[in-house]
């Protein structure tokens, strides 16, 4: 369970508000940091997407070919393939080697990542319609601020509540995986209403973490940890971010076939 400093247990009233307000505005600002990283990163990550994807460099990622049933489908190439997992690779590094990146590597991995998970997103722009994409990714950025500030905010504990999310999140991958083989469309439907529930209270699980977090290292990490914590905080608040924009576009995106 993560640890919650209570300062009113100094034996001196005046140190302890003072103390808390010095953690509290340290709070604040690292906070914001994770933010700014995080939407920045979302930020790349969309202009790359819509930038391969309207552009010559598609070909590279994604294929047309013809179905038996004469129907056109498009299907990622050997580089759309790589594509795709490429991503893993880059969470992996960041994940394991935190501690051991200096700060300019984990910000340049961090940014690489971002690049990467724009080429992965290109499909969605051949499957759904412009429009549905945008109206998605505002509801995405509606609800995933409206639960992170609810996570940021409430006085729950929510660590028991978020080691159920994970191990959904970890059931979801492989019922994902299942269905790469069965192709089961209810299955599917089933995969991305869970998921949709799982990432909205990763959100505010992971928001709370990350906040209870800061008060544990905030007095032994120096500013160069500081910002290599930041950018692995901002990942993990990222990728529930694209989580949930995926899993909400399949439920209500507007295909372009329709």
């Amino acid at each position: 369970m993560a640890f919650v400093p209570d300062y009113r247990t100094s034996s001196r009233a005046t140190g302890a508000g003072a103390q808390a307000g010095t953690v509290d505005l340290g709070l604040r600002a690292y906070m914001l940091r994770v933010y700014n990283w995080m939407a920045s990163g979302l930020v790349l990550t969309g202009i790359v997407s819509y930038g391969v994807a309207h552009s010559q460099l598609a070909a590279l990622f994604h294929q047309t070919v013809m179905l038996p049933s004469g129907n056109v489908a498009i299907r990622p190439t050997g580089l759309g393939l790589i594509s795709m997992f490429l991503p893993l690779a880059f969470v992996l590094v960041l994940s394991f080697g935190i501690n051991k990146l200096s700060r300019q590597a984990a910000q340049a991995l961090f940014w690489a990542f971002c690049a990467a998970m724009g080429i992965s997103l290109t499909n969605i722009f051949f499957i759904y319609t412009d429009q549905s994409i945008v109206r998605v990714f505002f509801i995405t950025a509606g609800t995933f601020g409206a639960m992170s500030a609810w996570g940021y905010t409430t006085k729950k504990d929510l660590t028991g509540f978020g080691s159920f999310l994970i191990m959904g999140m970890i059931g979801i991958f492989l019922a994902m995986l299942v269905n790469i083989f069965l192709q089961s469309p209810a299955l599917q439907f089933g995969i991305s209403i869970l998921g949709v529930l799982i990432f909205t209270g990763l959100t505010a699980y992971d928001t709370q973490r990350i906040k209870w977090n800061y008060a544990q290292f905030a007095h032994y990490e120096g500013a160069d940890g500081a910002a290599k914590r930041s950018v692995y905080d901002a990942l993990t608040l990222y990728l529930n971010f694209i989580n949930l924009f995926t899993f909400l576009l399949q439920l209500t995106g507007s295909r372009n076939n329709n």
